[in-house]
């Protein structure tokens, strides 16, 4: 059966390339799997984190507007307070696809994504169980 949230996954997804906003050099929390998830599906991800300088040996860049190429979509993984600058960044940016991975989503960065007509993905199924994560080493 069918989710309301099918439509706003699929169009998450139809684009490239991504970032993993909360990107984490530590391979147990949640910020790295998305990364490596993102990886394992032949998908083109930046990492985004102003304390990291590489993640799975990746460059990490300090802000949205620091990644190489121009971001569709944006995972979330961070803390709810962190998530509305993140929001605030990206909407300047002119991305208008978010991921909130569950913990990371803020009242203040969903309102302001959705007042600006972006397609806000939150309290859903994390994108690990969307795109079938595999907890390996690769």
């Amino acid at each position: 059966m069918p989710s309301d949230l099918d439509a706003p996954i699929d169009a998450f997804l139809a684009g490239s390339p991504f970032a993993v906003a909360g990107a984490s050099a530590s391979r147990h929390k949640y910020g790295n799997r998305v990364l490596r998830c993102y990886r394992q599906n032949q998908r083109i991800a930046y990492p985004i984190n102003p304390h990291h300088s590489e993640v799975e040996g990746l460059p990490c860049y300090p802000t949205l507007a620091d990644a190489p190429s121009p971001i569709h979509g944006v995972s979330l993984i961070t803390q709810p307070r962190v998530s509305v600058d993140i929001v605030d960044q990206a909407l300047t940016l002119g991305i208008r696809h978010f991921w909130f991975q569950p913990g990371a989503e803020h009242p203040t960065a969903l309102e302001r994504a959705r007042a600006a007509g972006a397609n806000v993905i939150a309290g859903g199924p994390c994108i690990l169980v969307v795109l079938g994560y595999r907890d390996r080493d690769d």
